[in-house]
């Protein structure tokens, strides 16, 4: 009796788990599409770095505390959408930038096919061996750490005139990597029953693949100033 009500939780819970990464990669799927548009807009409308920048603050702040108190309920893939569809926007002063250099909209194809390509890479990985990328989380959260304090002080450097272009790309790999390990560990998640709300794990997936592409943004463009 034991044995066969076991079977029958082992059952549900890989029904509950198809049906969170359905609805994730279906949500996902929608919002990156939705997040090219605004992009495209925010490209033809010429949106500059400040206004690139409020939508980067607004987007934080609807993730930060709108999205966690509506993740349950309907009201939940409203906000999932302005978010995806305002970091979007934010995008529009950094394409501009690549779209005014020689060669500009091959730097951002071959940015958009390489991170496509990792993504789904990494996703089958996952999803074919079902193995278990939690033990990463706190390596993970170490490099974000890192790679968030080694930016400010990039930022800073800025500000008093020094530029480094050299290490600004090795910074940009370490992007790709850590978040490269993060579509391991954020697709585990999900396999594994360790997420279960679909637009939770939708901004997770999301802002690695956004990450991931600014990073082999930056790489491509340096190769070829080089």
């Amino acid at each position: 009796m034991q044995t066969q009500l076991y079977s029958q939780s082992r059952a549900l819970d890989r029904r509950e788990t198809a049906k969170v990464l359905r609805n994730t990669y279906a949500m996902l799927a929608m919002t990156v599409l939705f997040s090219a548009v605004t992009a495209g807009l925010s490209v033809a409308l010429g949106v500059g770095r400040g206004m690139g920048l409020i939508c980067s603050i607004a987007a934080i702040a609807l993730v930060w505390f709108v999205l966690p108190r509506t993740a349950n309920s309907s009201a939940g893939i409203g906000v999932v959408f302005a978010f995806t569809g305002l970091l979007g926007a934010s995008l529009g002063p950094l394409l501009n930038h690549y779209l005014g250099l020689a060669g500009g909209g091959q730097i951002i194809t071959q940015a958009l096919g390489t991170t496509a390509l990792v993504f789904f890479a990494l996703s089958a990985y996952v999803l074919t061996t079902r193995k278990d990328f939690s033990f990463m989380g706190g390596f993970l959260f170490v490099g974000l750490i890192a790679v968030l304090v080694c930016s400010l002080g990039m930022v800073v450097a800025g500000f008093f005139g020094v530029y480094m272009p050299l290490a600004s790309v090795v910074l940009s790999g370490a992007i790709a990597l850590l978040f490269s390990g993060f579509i391991l560990y954020d697709t585990s998640q999900i396999v594994n029953g360790g997420e279960t709300n679909y637009l939770m794990a939708t901004t997770r997936l999301y802002l690695d693949i956004l990450n991931l592409f600014t990073a082999l943004l930056s790489i491509f463009g340096f190769a070829s100033n080089d």
